[in-house]
């Protein structure tokens, strides 16, 4: 019988060894769950979901993500770069042996469950999207509609230090601030904050913004997009009707990108699908196809 998973390392050939720290419930033979989380939680963020899945007899991995993971905090933008951040997620699916699973992801854990659908739909058995858009729903919005003045604080993101020292001011009375108004309950803005307040892990977590213009592949001066690569495994699209970070537009258009079953459903929550929202996360779950 293999042990229960506490943690586990991956050698990335750009940023090192990396060691995550993940929670590991649920029956070791179970179906497998992958929980993702955003900024700035950490994996407390699914403490609600995770046993409901449990008792449905599913295996539920939550892990901290790169940065936010003491001993997977990489220094520099470049290390966070989204195809890092996935193969870290199928370095974890190895780690425990499991050939597909199911994932979900809220936040920038979303955009990371969309990317490895599409590079690596055959390690899926279906997403669980919780208030992200697909990413081409995003740049589409952001030229249209409200989606840029909602995204506009990712530039502030991008300067380097002073959103540290804005946001830990005051032993972080900016970045706790920031939460509570965001909708985060309150005991969740409490620690969430202590988390980013210990040495670097503030900075590592904005590098997963900083890191965005090194994502895209550099394209010829006059050259055509790419069409977007469509998704190809069943996925269930849970959004907040009172999210402040995504646009009406962004959520509309997700489902064009989904060559495969797909079911959305608008709650009565915020951004904080997973703190406020438990048990339709895990009903969606267990739902999927």
């Amino acid at each position: 019988m293999p042990a229960r998973l506490t943690s586990f390392r991956r050698d990335d050939p750009q940023a090192g060894l990396l060691q995550f720290t993940v929670d590991d419930a649920g029956p070791l033979d179970g179906e497998v769950v992958v929980c993702l989380h955003g900024f700035p939680q950490d994996r407390g963020a699914y403490a609600q979901v995770t046993p409901l899945l449990v008792a449905a007899g599913r295996r539920v991995l939550v892990p901290d993500q790169r940065g936010y993971s003491p001993a997977a905090r990489p220094a520099g933008r470049d290390a966070y770069v989204l195809p890092g951040l996935v193969d870290d997620v199928l370095a974890l699916l190895d780690e425990v042996g499991a050939e597909r699973a199911h994932v979900v992801g809220h936040d920038w854990g979303g955009a990371v469950a969309w990317s490895l659908a599409t590079r690596a739909p055959h390690r899926l058995s279906g997403l669980t999207v919780l208030s992200t858009p697909h990413p081409a729903a995003m740049r589409g919005a952001l030229v249209r509609g409200t989606q840029g003045i909602r995204s506009a604080y990712m530039g502030l993101f991008q300067l380097p230090r002073l959103p540290e020292a804005l946001l830990l001011a005051r032993d972080g009375a900016g970045l706790r601030t920031l939460l509570r108004r965001s909708g985060v309950p309150a005991e969740h803005a409490e620690r969430y904050a202590a988390v980013l307040a210990s040495p670097g892990a503030l900075t590592a977590a904005l590098n997963w913004y900083r890191a965005v213009p090194l994502t895209a592949a550099p394209r010829p001066a006059g050259a055509a997009p790419r069409p977007p690569r469509l998704v190809r495994v069943p996925v269930t699209y849970l959004h907040g009707r009172r999210d402040p970070f995504f646009s009406p537009a962004a959520v509309a258009a997700t489902g064009r990108f989904v060559a495969a079953p797909f079911t959305t459903r608008a709650l009565d929550t915020g951004h904080w699908i997973p703190e406020d929202a438990p048990a339709e996360v895990a009903a969606a779950v267990l739902g999927a196809p």
